[in-house]
């Protein structure tokens, strides 16, 4: 489990494929945190185990089904990727649940400059932004942000300095790809009311759906 709180921008020294097997090589030169083997540590909000590491690199491995559902099979070497170590017991809590599990990638449609700050608009596919509201959450890369708006099947999201400044967004273009996951409070309460009123799970949480049971 993570938080969405970015704890480091590493860098990807290398990256090799062995059979079935990605290999990430990731430098985490100037980050403090001890790891050991085994260890989740979430790579651009993808939940991957340390198989090697050194003092400066940690090494993952990814399956080729990882690689698709996610935007890591087009990571290159010198590559930056936003870090998360997973949570422990009585770790400080600042954004909000993000298990790693990534729903869909997205695409950034448009960069739009506030002053230090940038407004970055992403499309996404109907069965993600299905679970996409304003004012709600949702992990971009591992980075847990606000929405602020939501038109058809693309979102936007708000990015300050401080946040530019500590992840890979401000490296990001028009046209790259990002991992999204979105909250999972949303799917399990569409599950929910999906069962208990028995309405088919693909046609999802319709306004008249809702209305007419009163809600």
């Amino acid at each position: 489990m993570f938080t969405g709180i970015i704890k480091h921008v590493g860098r990807i020294a290398r990256k090799s494929v062995r059979g079935q097997l990605t290999k990430f090589r990731i430098d985490i030169s100037g980050w403090k945190e001890r790891f050991e083997i085994g260890d989740s540590v979430a790579v651009n909000g993808t939940c991957l185990t340390i198989v090697e590491k050194t003092r400066s690199l940690l090494l993952f491995e990814a399956v080729p089904e990882t690689l698709k559902s996610t935007g890591l099979g087009a990571l290159r070497e010198g590559d930056a990727v936003n870090l998360e170590s997973s949570l422990r017991a009585g770790d400080s809590f600042g954004g909000h649940f993000v298990s790693g599990h990534v729903d869909s990638v997205g695409k950034i449609s448009k960069i739009l400059p506030m002053g230090d700050s940038r407004v970055i608009e992403i499309r996404a596919s109907r069965d993600t932004v299905r679970y996409v509201i304003e004012k709600g959450s949702i992990a971009v890369d591992g980075i847990s942000l606000t929405v602020q708006k939501v038109r058809g099947t693309v979102f936007e999201i708000a990015i300050i300095p401080h946040t530019l400044k500590h992840t890979n967004l401000s490296k990001k273009k028009e046209g790259d790809f990002v991992n999204l996951e979105v909250d999972f409070m949303a799917k399990y309460m569409e599950k929910y009311f999906l069962e208990r009123f028995g309405q088919d799970r693909g046609a999802g949480l319709s306004e008249k759906f809702l209305r007419e049971r009163g809600f």
